[in-house]
């Protein structure tokens, strides 16, 4: 997808094998039906300009990875915004793990312009939630990490501020770990001092942003553990250079 005037974007989804829980798919991106029945709201289409093909549809690339869409048993979510559970329906079966202040504000949104990023057709067919609060420990600087019930030790770290309940997830890999850091930033620019991201992205992340004061506070934070190369791995949904980097 693309803002206008801005870089092109892509909707960077991780799927992990793991030894006891199966595959478990980080975001799931737009969904097949976004392709299908082009479900999008006309204003949002046009602003955004999204692919909506049925081969970039999870499922699809589930697939063309050779596994089944039907091993991928739990979906974790960094949130809920439209393009990061728009394949919920395409993986009923999934138990979805989300920061519980996240499902709140997607089913109970306390502005309009808190509803205007959800959609509740995309969980319309009644997923497995599974909701998680801010409790854990500190971990690198940040608060409240806690482990996904069932997950092999992927774990839950809130970074509030893009949306009411945002967190990143983060994937042990060889003795170091992968953190999907969801729409805490969208651009890689946004990790260096001073920050190095295009004029009118900056100003798009500040206008979808819930808090954006809280946004730019979890931003230093992970910029610090980002820092910790040794450990650590850090992504975003968005940027498409980072994406070309594990393909």
């Amino acid at each position: 997808m693309r803002i206008v005037g801005t870089p092109t974007m892509v909707c960077h989804c991780l799927l992990v094998e793991t030894p006891s829980a199966g595959l478990v798919l980080v975001d799931t991106g737009f969904g097949a039906g976004e392709a299908a029945k082009r479900r999008l709201d006309p204003l949002v289409r046009q602003m955004l300009r999204p692919a909506l093909t049925f081969e970039e549809a999870a499922s699809h690339q589930v697939r063309a990875l050779g596994h089944d869409p039907r091993d991928v048993r739990h979906i974790v979510l960094t949130h809920l915004d439209f393009d990061h559970a728009g394949g919920l329906p395409d993986f009923p079966w999934a138990t979805v793990h989300v920061h519980a202040a996240e499902l709140q504000a997607a089913t109970r949104p306390s502005t309009a312009a808190e509803a205007r990023r959800y959609r509740a057709s995309q969980w319309a067919h009644g997923p497995a939630w599974a909701t998680y609060e801010d409790t854990g420990e500190a971990w690198l600087g940040l608060p409240a990490v806690r482990p996904i019930d069932g997950l092999d030790d992927l774990a839950l770290i809130p970074l509030p501020g893009h949306s009411r309940g945002h967190t990143a997830v983060a994937v042990p890999v060889e003795g170091r770990w992968l953190v999907h850091a969801g729409d805490s930033y969208f651009h890689r620019g946004a990790l260096d001092l001073p920050p190095r991201v295009p004029m009118r992205l900056r100003a798009f992340e500040r206008v979808v942003a819930q808090d954006h004061r809280l946004r730019l506070a979890n931003l230093d934070r992970l910029r610090r553990v980002a820092s910790r190369t040794d450990l650590v791995e850090v992504f975003c949904a968005h940027d498409p250079g980072e994406f070309d980097r594990y393909r």
